[in-house]
C-alpha cells in the first residue's frame, strides 16, 4: 500500500520557521553523467557520475518576506519538509522528513491570474537532500 502523504497536514521550514502561504513543494536531484563509448561501436560501455545537486521550487501565495529576504542577502538556508501521512479526519504519525542543506535561491518569478490569488515562485538549489 503507498504511502499519500496529505499537504494539509504537513509543514515546511525554513532555518527553522515555518513557510506561511505555502502552495507547493517540488524538486528533483540531478546527476551528471557521461556516457563512456565502445571504439568502433554505437554502445555505450559505461557510466561515469559527476556532481549531483538538488534543484527544487517553492511557490508561495502573493510572497515570502523570509524568502526575499534570503534571496536579497544572498544567504544560506536549510528546508526541512515535514510530510506527514492522514487517515480520515484524523492525521497519523509524520511519515518522512525531508531535509535540504545549504539552500541557495537563485530566482524568483510573480504570477496572478483574474480567477486566483497571486503566487510567488521562488527557485533554490542545494547541496544534498537527505530523507529522515
Amino acid at each position: 500500500m503507498p504511502t499519500i502523504f496529505s499537504a494539509n497536514s504537513s509543514s515546511i521550514l525554513v532555518d527553522g520557521e515555518p513557510l506561511e502561504g505555502l502552495h507547493s513543494l517540488a524538486f528533483r536531484v540531478v546527476t551528471e553523467r557521461e556516457d563512456i563509448r565502445a571504439i568502433g561501436s554505437d554502445e555505450r560501455i559505461d557510466v561515469s557520475f559527476g556532481l549531483r545537486t538538488v534543484q527544487g521550487e517553492l511557490v508561495v501565495r502573493s510572497a515570502s518576506p523570509k524568502l526575499n529576504q534570503l534571496l536579497e542577502g544572498r544567504t544560506g538556508f536549510q528546508l526541512v519538509a515535514n510530510l506527514s501521512k492522514s487517515k480520515g479526519i484524523q492525521t497519523t504519525d509524520q511519515a518522512a522528513t525531508y531535509a535540504f542543506d545549504q539552500c541557495f535561491l537563485e530566482s524568483k518569478s510573480f504570477g496572478m491570474d483574474a480567477g486566483g490569488t497571486a503566487l510567488t515562485t521562488y527557485v533554490f538549489s542545494s547541496t544534498r537532500m537527505r530523507v529522515e
